[in-house]
């Protein structure tokens, strides 16, 4: 029995050893891992630099800015899009009830409260209650139309930062490429080095506003893909809007 302790003992004490080993061990390659990171880090960010600057500034900054500002105007365009999408079903409801316990003021109020086109429709929709159901159908076409029409504000210069993105990059190719032969009619000589370096300094640009087109169109797809919902539930809701009004003036 002591001999049986004993080895428990021994394995203990031996497991515990192994145990402190293989966490020294986790812990080392955690850190080589992190270290390594962050070299890889360094040097791509180190590579995107000196791209940047073969490319010359001359032609990359533009294109630079073309990427910057467009995703400037995306990311707004989403944060409102974002937060003009509200609960419809809910807000439907709302008003809904609103108009059967308090009439069209109650049900105003409740729009008044609320964020999003839908809402504005509704509010413009009910203010014209009073002039008849006919009022009351234009009214919410042609806000809609209103609402749509700022829902799209901004889809334009994304358009136009995707199709300048890589003209500009062409163009910066097609002078790369003129000043590489101007180089080798003043050299009298094609020295593959000096072909080589004046064709891949002009590609650059090429590929730099290539990358911020690309990038540019996904956001603008997914923009478009936004305001497609939203309008939709605009037109669903619009027509919801009608049977409501429509029921509540037969009461």
């Amino acid at each position: 029995m002591k001999k049986l302790f004993s080895i428990l003992s021994v394995a203990a004490v031996a497991m515990g050893t192994v145990n402190a080993f293989a966490q020294d061990a986790a812990a080392a390659a955690g850190e080589a891992v992190v270290a390594e990171t962050e070299i890889a880090g360094e040097s791509m960010h180190q590579v995107l630099m000196q791209k940047f600057l073969e490319g010359g500034w001359e032609w990359m900054l533009p294109v630079l800015l073309c990427l910057v500002i467009g995703l400037a105007v995306a990311i707004e365009r989403i944060l409102y899009l974002t937060l003009s999408k509200i609960n419809t079903k809910k807000f439907i409801a709302s008003v809904e009830e609103a108009l059967k316990n308090g009439g069209v003021e109650a049900a105003k109020e409740v729009c008044r409260n609320a964020r999003g086109p839908i809402a504005s429709i509704y509010y413009q929709g009910l203010d014209r209650y009073e002039q008849g159901l006919d009022s009351v159908e234009k009214a919410v076409v042609s806000y809609g139309s209103v609402q749509t029409g700022q829902m799209e504000s901004g889809l334009s210069w994304i358009g136009l930062f995707i199709a300048l993105s890589p003209m500009l990059g062409f163009m910066g190719t097609v002078v790369g490429m003129i000043g590489a032969f101007d180089a080798i009619q003043a050299a009298g000589d094609i020295s593959p080095t000096l072909v080589a370096g004046g064709i891949k300094v002009a590609l650059l640009t090429t590929l730099m506003g290539l990358i911020a087109a690309v990038i540019l169109q996904l956001f603008y797809n997914y923009i478009v893909s936004k305001i497609d919902s939203l309008v939709n539930d605009m037109e669903d809701a619009s027509i919801t809007l009608m049977d409501i009004l429509t029921a509540y003036n037969k009461k």
